[in-house]
């Protein structure tokens, strides 16, 4: 456990999904195209958004531990996602799936966690430093939404992703990004 632990909230050099830049909007704005993708996920209900983050996180980091039905521990990737829709309490809370085991992820035995597969898709992507409160996810994202719609984009408006990189132990050059899918 020390070792996923210290390599969880230190490593620097974790896996992420695959994506490729297509459009830079702005200095910290991008369009880019992501590959399809496995990642493991739970739906926390009923939470505020900080409460369910980390609710979430603790559930998916059990099955990297070893909670799934092959009892193998998982490397720890980035990001990780929290789904957050309009006018709605729940909250998915997601970790990518390590390369090694994308194609047949080891299935969880918490049945409140579950994989799924994130088919391929263009999703608009701003950038920001510092510690992510949901106030500041959500400020961000409504100006990643103003300057789409400002640049006549189209974007699904009725949810946003958050995607965290760091430990909450990183201090500093810390990297955060809200995620619109483009329509």
């Amino acid at each position: 456990m020390i070792k996923s632990f210290k390599q969880t909230f230190l490593s620097l050099d974790l896996q992420s999904p695959r994506w490729s830049s297509i459009e830079t909007m702005a200095k910290d704005s991008e369009l880019r195209q992501y590959e399809t993708a496995k990642w493991v996920s739970t739906v926390i209900k009923g939470e505020t958004q900080k409460e369910a983050m980390r609710q979430g996180f603790w559930k998916l980091f059990h099955y990297i531990q070893g909670k799934n039905e092959k009892e193998i521990k998982i490397d720890m990737t980035v990001p990780v996602t929290c789904l957050v829709k309009s006018g709605c309490a729940d909250f998915k809370i997601s970790f990518f799936v390590p390369f090694e085991h994308q194609d047949s992820p080891p299935q969880p035995t918490d049945s409140d966690v579950f994989v799924e597969e994130r088919k391929a898709a263009a999703i608009f992507v701003r950038s920001f430093t510092g510690f992510a409160s949901p106030d500041k996810y959500a400020e961000e994202a409504e100006a990643l939404a103003k300057l789409l719609r400002n640049r006549g984009q189209p974007f699904h408006e009725d949810f946003f992703y958050t995607a965290g990189y760091d430990s909450p132990f990183k201090l500093f050059n810390r990297h955060n990004e809200v995620w619109y899918f483009r329509k």
